[in-house]
């Protein structure tokens, strides 16, 4: 199972990523573009996810992503930890969320 720490751990591996609290929550940013956010509970993280993507991750895994309804017009999707069995699934879903809001300058670089 994944935990927020490990969550925080990789996000903070990836290139310049910066922690951040807003919200009274830990936030992650990579070029002041926030990539992801641990809400209090920790028992799920937000990432970035295009629209159109998310509707799919929901319909196909529903106990793993959703959206709150304060989220709906955004390009945001939660994912519960909990539903993340496998630590790889966590990482290719951060690097994902990553992507999304780096440079591409670091996307050269980084070998993203």
């Amino acid at each position: 199972m994944v935990n927020a720490a490990a969550v925080r751990r990789f996000a903070l591996s990836l290139p310049e990523t910066v922690e951040k609290e807003a919200w009274s929550m830990p936030t992650f940013r990579v070029a002041g573009k926030m990539f992801l956010t641990i809400p209090d509970d920790q028992s799920s993280i937000a990432v970035r996810c295009p629209r159109h993507e998310r509707a799919e991750l929901i319909a196909a895994e529903p106990e793993k992503f959703w959206v709150p309804p304060h989220e709906a017009g955004s390009n945001w999707v939660r994912v519960r930890l909990a539903a993340l069995e496998d630590p790889a699934e966590m990482r290719d879903i951060l690097r994902d969320s990553w992507r999304q809001a780096a440079p591409p300058r670091l996307l050269e670089t980084s070998g993203e």
